[in-house]
């Protein structure tokens, strides 16, 4: 298996995105799967690369980056050094970022295989959000798959409350990172950026308009992302695919740091689910 960690991908004026690539040679064109971490999640959280390993075994070649503004850098892509980046997050930055992941991939990237078929985008949790908007307006993408989605990015700004209104007034809110402690910041921009690109950042608006192929999975036990979210992003596109996966929660019973050799049961059976979608 071909693997390469800790790629640099660089554009003008932009922040630099990392990424790996996971593949085994063939002599055939490969199908392309890029995946999309969600919020606070970076490329090499828990048992992610075990996920890439998994797919590049059934003749995938696997992507998964950083968001540029996810708060890693270069140097520390698992920590969360760059508050200032973070801070200055937004959904049209991340939907940017894909957009130049797959750029490089059409353009024929050195790390690729040299022939590619299709590419197709997993999302988790807010990454679910991002690829299905991405899905729905670029012809690029073949089939679009979710795992513990949300439905909905404007209901997260919480508007109208005493927290909302303190956010808009000081310019800056703060989100603890229970993995590292810190006290991650939110710029107001987020939302102002999301104000401005409403309709865009419609995941319903999204849904109702993707006529490509559509996997929703979603863990029962799942206490961040309620399941709920996952039965109505199913209605707003009837054609897709519901799976749940029971005695599962938001990351499908893996955590950070992950050191087995295997994947969780639950975890697994979402890695099968969506091979068997894609293929």
């Amino acid at each position: 298996m071909l693997i390469r960690k800790n790629q640099i991908l660089t554009s003008e004026n932009k922040k630099p995105i990392l990424y790996d690539v996971f593949y085994n040679e063939t002599q055939n064109p490969q199908p392309v799967v890029i995946f999309c971490h969600g919020y606070k999640g970076f490329k090499d959280w828990g048992a992610w690369h075990l996920v890439a390993e998994a797919f590049a075994e059934e003749e995938f070649c696997f992507v998964k980056f950083n968001f540029s503004h996810n708060g890693g850098t270069i140097e520390q892509p698992i920590d969360f050094p760059d508050l200032e980046a973070f801070a200055e997050n937004n959904f049209s930055l991340e939907l940017d970022d894909l957009d130049r992941v797959l750029n490089e991939i059409e353009n024929g990237n050195e790390n690729l295989p040299k022939e590619i078929s299709t590419i197709s985008l997993i999302g988790h949790s807010r990454g679910g959000g991002i690829v299905f908007i991405k899905a729905e307006e670029d012809s690029r993408i073949s089939k679009v798959a979710t795992w513990a989605s949300v439905s909905d990015f404007k209901a997260r700004f919480q508007e109208g409350t005493e927290e909302f209104k303190s956010w808009k007034e000081t310019g800056v809110t703060h989100v603890e990172n229970s993995r590292t402690k810190q006290m991650l910041p939110h710029n107001f921009q987020f939302y102002k950026d999301f104000k401005e690109n409403e309709k865009r950042f419609s995941i319903h608006r999204a849904l109702r308009n993707i006529d490509i192929p559509v996997l929703i999975v979603h863990g029962i036990e799942d206490p961040t992302v309620s399941l709920k979210e996952a039965k109505t992003i199913h209605s707003w596109n009837p054609e897709s695919e519901l799976i749940t996966i029971n005695n599962a929660d938001h990351v499908f019973n893996a955590k950070h740091p992950w050191d087995e050799r295997s994947l969780p049961d639950e975890l697994k059976k979402v890695v099968e689910k969506t091979i068997d979608f894609l293929k």
